[in-house]
């Protein structure tokens, strides 16, 4: 599209694609209904076990048998184990998955051989998904929060090849979104969808005309069909290095005006290939997904914030999906970008720098508490932004790092121009990263398919990584387990654990609760 007033040139987006990403997330919500009388004639179909049933036993499996006292229909109601030969091994191996032991050593200390793992790694993941799902239906149905700051990022995962023929990798993109306040995770999504099968969209593309359509009107606008990715891996481009935040932030800039769509910031190479089972879906797609689910999240929440990474298809995806809120004034984005690559001696430099001038503008200003003095000299930093890319957004050098953040520009993106000074001020010191970064840092430190890969390098960047995932689906399964033991197992100093400061939890939730849910 052309905007006849700004000259900008948005790209068109399906609607559908969107709709079906939002769809695959919201179905992690979904609460299965509780057991009733499986005649679908009965006035009890749809009425949960109790007062209309007698209770006649167990089944030799040791399920609770019902007997429906309408239709005299009996059925039974197993446990969450029912079935399971060794039960009594599901605690173990829970903690052992949540504490980096690699695959082979979680058979062999459990004494369980492979296909059983998968099987409880599946178990498991069901558990997790029922229990988040009964938790988070308070935030689908309008649970009130005065306010969220919402950081957003992204963190790349390396599939291993199967093949020694073929000796690809498949990376994929997942999207996260925490609270840095209470440290929640409120999405944790993969670009990779299971259900679909590859070789049966492919004959349905061909059918459709997908390959002879524009992308946001195509049957499939969401999925990497093989010959756009053999497309893209020949279009392929590398950035430059470049150090210092500055450098970064234009870099960044640079490489977004060359893209053909801004917001696709996904770079495929000939090191790279298409997962064999499921399908890779576009990461913009995902992202805007991901806004959509929030959205369904947050009907409840006051003001939201949102902390974005500089990344062009991130903004777009926020700001269409929250477009009424932040007209609203209900919410506001940012972009928050952070220097990762300092040493431990340059992010001392830089905080000794930070409270130097913390200290003259203390002398300068006796009479003004600490409070007071952050927020006049964050003013004086806005009034320093530095304007950069082709659309002169404007950056402000964040004055108060930490070790974690030791150097942070900041960018507002929903300007209306309508808060006062101070107001502002506190809004740009809120900016921040660390929720969401601290829980990728504890995907990296805890789930042994997903740490920091390290191995030997190949040709053509082709690299096998020793715990890495063969699967794409292991790790929807593993990140989907770790969000819940996340949200709801792991206490900070403060002893209490995310899902308690969000509202979610009255205490830390043991692992036999989520097992047995």
């Amino acid at each position: 599209m052309n905007c006849r007033i700004c000259g900008e040139e948005p790209r068109i987006k399906s609607n559908k694609a969107v709709a079906e990403e939002r769809a695959r997330f919201l179905i992690d919500l979904e609460i299965a209904p509780e057991p009733s009388c499986p005649d679908e004639s009965c006035p009890n179909h749809t009425i949960p076990v109790g007062k209309g049933y007698q209770s006649i036993g167990l089944s030799p499996s040791g399920s609770q048998r019902y007997r429906c006292k309408l239709c005299k229909k009996t059925f039974s109601v197993g446990k969450s184990t029912t079935g399971h030969k060794q039960p009594h091994k599901n605690r173990l191996i829970f903690s052992l998955l949540m504490n980096k032991s690699p695959m082979r050593r979680v058979c062999e200390v459990a004494d369980i051989d492979p296909k059983t793992l998968y099987g409880k790694i599946d178990f498991l993941y069901r558990q997790c998904l029922a229990f988040a799902a009964d938790r988070e239906k308070r935030l689908l149905n309008g649970m009130a929060i005065h306010r969220l700051y919402i950081g957003v990022d992204r963190q790349d995962y390396v599939v291993n090849w199967t093949r020694h023929e073929d000796r690809r990798n498949v990376m994929l993109h997942a999207v996260g979104s925490a609270d840095n306040n209470t440290g929640y995770v409120f999405g944790m999504h993969l670009n990779y969808d299971a259900k679909l099968d590859s070789e049966a969209v492919e004959t349905d593309a061909l059918a459709a005309g997908d390959y002879q359509t524009k992308l946001p009107f195509r049957r499939y606008a969401r999925c990497w069909l093989k010959e756009d990715y053999t497309s893209a891996v020949r279009r392929q481009s590398k950035r430059k290095n470049t150090t210092g935040l500055q450098s970064e932030i234009e870099a960044e800039y640079a490489e977004t005006i060359q893209r053909e769509d801004v917001e696709v910031s996904e770079v495929q190479d000939s090191g790279r290939r298409l997962p064999t089972k499921g399908m890779q879906i576009h990461a913009e797609y995902t992202l805007y997904g991901h806004f959509f689910y929030l959205k369904q999240l947050f009907g409840g929440v006051e003001k939201l914030r949102f902390f974005l990474d500089q990344d062009s298809g991130m903004r777009a995806a926020c700001l269409t999906a929250f477009q009424p809120a932040i007209a609203a004034r209900r919410a506001d984005a940012f972009y928050v970008r952070i220097n990762k690559e300092m040493t431990i001696a340059e992010k001392q430099a830089a905080l000794s720098v930070s409270r130097a001038e913390f200290e003259s503008a203390r002398k300068a200003n006796p009479s003004l508490s600490d409070a007071e003095l952050e927020i006049l000299i964050t003013k004086q930093h806005i009034a320093n932004m530095a304007a950069f890319g082709k659309w002169q957004d404007r950056w402000m050098t964040h004055p108060f790092p930490n070790m974690s953040e030791p150097e942070k520009a900041v960018c507002y993106l929903t300007d209306y121009k309508d808060y006062d000074a101070d107001h502002l001020a506190r809004l740009y010191n809120k900016a921040s990263m660390h929720a969401i970064d601290r829980f990728f840092m504890q995907v990296r430190r805890r789930l042994s398919i997903l740490e920091r890969p390290i191995g030997t390098a190949s040709s053509m960047n082709r690299m096998w990584h020793g715990y890495s995932a063969y699967n794409p689906e292991t790790i929807v399964k593993m990140l989907g387990i770790f969000r819940v033991f996340y949200n709801y197992c792991l206490a900070g100093q403060d002893k209490k654990t995310p899902a308690m400061r969000l509202g979610l939890a009255k205490g830390k939730v043991s692992l036999e609760d989520i097992i047995y849910f």
